[in-house]
């Protein structure tokens, strides 16, 4: 082999690894969904706070449920919203963008899209007549709740078949657009952290039509009991008495026939506080007569955490952090760097699909973006 052949075969190998490496980046990098939720409920929203390097999808909130029809409640608005959102794109070509239908506030209607034939396929069709006409990549349902009272919600006892039913038509649109596109569309679902959102679904037969199921593993606040408990803890605390934590979510959903590779583990990037009437056990688990807003997490670290009277406390038994102010007896609960770590190796331990949280512009700073980044080697672009 002369000089010149043997440069060539070098350059070659070289070229090869080099291709080989970047491939396992990409694969490595994407091992994991992580899933932002971002808010444009409030009008045309800041996507220059948005890292797409640092996600993998996004899900935009909300598109609301009117007349059986998916509906853009602020179209003008949504659609300056989603045009910026799809120029994210041109940072990470990967990154996948949803919309999000419901939430608390929009999920009224539902029940009433989801109870016939003729409702679910109308309800269907509009739904990815909005990816379709924004170029999108998915539609997330998340119905506050099947079966339960929500925010003056319509509630029928067939909700939990017809949520099913509901995606089932929702997945025949999808596949008729993946076939019109080339492109693959999503359907996920945001659904309940907690045991009597199951009680009322069929979520191992609804999984058959999802590619992620979200589990809203925040908001666990006691309204019934009145007393100031985690909000958003992994394990169950030995501090008070409950049924909801993540891990109790995840191993229910399992338990339903929903497979862990499906499951998304959620986060919340912001706090929920209450003042209690004793300081004992630094306000966990005390009586509580009023909430009080707090913010998110960027708020949180910059301002509260051990400022301002406000003490840091680990629950190690719940993997969840708090905050207690003895002199005006106000308790804190939150997720942050320590506790979506524990989080994202729960989640890779029990072979999940990935991460998700509620919302992005909560953590302006990206405090708990970043951590999530670090632990599962999700690299910026």
């Amino acid at each position: 082999m002369n000089i010149s052949s043997l440069k060539k075969s070098i350059l070659f190998c070289l070229t090869a690894l080099l291709f080989t490496a970047i491939t396992v980046q990409a694969q490595v990098k994407h091992k994991y969904v992580v899933i932002g939720y971002v808010g444009g409920y409030k009008g045309v929203a800041d996507m220059g706070i948005v890292n797409p390097g640092k996600l993998t999808h996004i899900n935009y909130a909300f598109v609301n449920v009117r007349n059986n029809r998916a509906w853009l409640a602020h179209e003008r608005t949504d659609t300056i919203n989603f045009r910026n959102l799809v120029l994210l794109k041109k940072k990470n070509p990967a990154l996948k963008i949803l919309i999000s239908i419901g939430g608390w506030t929009w999920s009224k209607n539902f029940s009433d899209a989801a109870l016939t034939d003729t409702s679910r396929r109308a309800f269907a069709a509009s739904a990815v007549d909005i990816i379709r006409k924004y170029n999108l990549d998915g539609v997330d349902i998340d119905w506050e709740y099947p079966g339960l009272q929500g925010d003056n919600n319509v509630v029928r006892e067939e909700d939990g078949g017809n949520y099913t039913l509901m995606f089932k038509a929702l997945r025949a649109e999808l596949d008729a657009l993946e076939k019109e596109t080339g492109n693959k569309k999503l359907l996920t679902a945001a659904t309940g952290g907690f045991k009597r959102f199951l009680d009322h679904t069929e979520m191992g037969k609804a999984a058959l039509y999802l590619n992620y199921i979200n589990l809203m593993t925040y908001d666990y606040f006691q309204n019934k009991t009145g007393i100031a408990v985690h909000h958003t803890n992994l394990f169950a605390s030995n501090k008070y008495n409950t049924e909801n934590s993540a891990d109790n979510a995840v191993n229910e959903y399992i338990k339903a026939g929903v497979p862990a590779a499906k499951l998304v583990m959620g986060m919340a990037f912001y706090g929920r506080s209450e003042m209690v009437t004793d300081s004992a056990q630094n306000g966990l688990g005390m009586k509580a007569y009023q909430h009080v807003w707090v913010g998110g997490y960027s708020r949180l670290k910059d301002s509260v955490i051990n400022k301002n009277g406000f003490t840091y406390y680990r629950d190690s038994t719940a993997a969840a952090p708090y905050l207690f102010n003895a002199a005006t007896k106000q308790f804190v609960s939150f997720d942050d760097e320590w506790s979506v770590t524990n989080k994202c190796q729960y989640m890779i331990d029990h072979k999940m699909g990935g991460v998700m949280f509620w919302e992005y512009a909560d953590d302006k700073k990206e405090y708990l973006l970043n951590a999530i980044d670090e632990k599962l080697g999700l690299h910026p672009l």
